[in-house]
């Protein structure tokens, strides 16, 4: 049974501290970092003044129970929504200043040859790792950066390219699907 002054630790977090108040099946702990925080009565286990636990905490629960019900926690699988396993896998950002860091002396047609290079560098490297899909971002401006990857990637046979998800990357990015011989 927990009591108001109880030390106690929760059993998914590493979370210690001291009951304040006990409402219904809520409890109110004092972090001893010094938070309120509100837990479930379950959520909780009464530690000792040498931290072993009471078995009064367990409700005659064995500790084997408790601890087979956390490593079930821990277990758990993320899952990845169906909308999400389509997603590209690479993504390169294009725009200079993740590419350089610093434009200084370079003109307008040093930047854009940069940003080429390294478009058509990582197109060949998806190519050799055989990614299927990678996403070119090269963001808005005046539109010179899109027209020179368009004609960069006719020069390829085995790919398709198109804009790439608007809530995701806004107008400013495009996406290669690449056709992979097997």
């Amino acid at each position: 049974m927990l009591q108001i002054g109880d030390k106690v630790e929760t059993l998914d977090d590493n979370i210690f501290g001291v009951i304040k108040q006990i409402k219904a099946d809520l409890v109110v702990v004092e972090t001893d970092d010094g938070f309120d925080l509100e837990f479930n009565k379950k959520e909780l286990v009464k530690i000792g003044r040498n931290t072993e636990l009471s078995a009064n905490a367990f409700n005659n629960a064995s500790i084997n129970d408790i601890v087979a019900q956390k490593e079930v926690k821990k277990r758990k699988s993320v899952k990845v929504k169906p909308k999400e396993r389509y997603q590209p896998t690479m993504e390169v950002d294009l725009h200079i200043h993740q590419l350089t860091n610093s434009t200084k002396g370079m003109t307008k047609h040093d930047m854009l040859s940069l940003q080429l290079d390294t478009a058509k560098r990582q197109l060949n490297f998806a190519i050799n790792k055989r990614t299927q899909r990678i996403v070119f971002i090269h963001g808005v401006g005046e539109g010179v950066l899109k027209l020179e990857l368009e004609y960069l990637f006719k020069r390829y046979d085995n790919l398709k390219y198109y804009d790439a998800n608007y809530q995701k990357y806004g107008l400013g990015a495009t996406e290669v699907y690449i056709y992979q011989n097997v």
